[in-house]
């Protein structure tokens, strides 16, 4: 399993775009189950933008903020991008998944209704992971650290497409 967890970091890329594959075929499968056949993906080219993906679906522009964890890790905080605030529609997801497979284990939800904008980030800044050559750890100023207790825990996708979408009339 060592293997598997040490190449979570050196091949990240990899890592986080199997992954937003996953988060788009569940997202999308959902979407089409409940007769949303009109949607729309995009992605961002730079990664100061505050997002990863842009899904719009039944009038709604979701700006969308990906983070991962595998299955065993302890990590207690992500970095959310403060550009991400100014979207209207702007949430994080964060994806709990197996270190082996990358399947995906578990969703978790930072955000608000449609139309309510992002929840406040905290005050708490960023700082590299790595310090200068005087050990010294430079503030991140764009990105603000978000306790994982602030992300809800999400049943199941249906409930995550509600979440980002709203909720649905009931079939009759």
């Amino acid at each position: 399993m060592q293997a598997w967890i040490a190449a979570l970091s050196t091949y990240s890329a990899t890592r986080e775009t199997i992954l937003q594959h996953r988060f788009l075929a569940d997202v999308g499968g959902e979407l089409w189950r409940r007769g949303e056949f009109d949607f729309s993906v995009s992605h961002s080219e730079v990664d100061n933008s505050g997002y990863d993906l842009i899904i719009e679906a039944r009038g709604i522009m979701r700006h969308v903020q990906l983070k991962a964890m595998h299955g065993q890790a302890r990590r207690r905080s992500f970095d959310i991008q403060t550009r991400l605030g100014a979207k209207p529609n702007g949430c994080a997801v964060l994806i709990r998944h197996d270190a082996r497979s990358l399947a995906v284990e578990a969703y978790r939800w930072f955000g608000a209704p449609p139309g309510q904008g992002l929840p406040p980030l905290g005050e708490k800044v960023t700082r590299h992971a790595k310090g200068n050559a005087l050990g010294h750890k430079a503030d991140r100023p764009a990105l603000r650290e978000v306790p994982l207790a602030r992300f809800a825990p999400v049943s199941d996708i249906a409930a995550l497409v509600v979440l980002m979408f709203g909720p649905w009339p009931e079939a009759g």
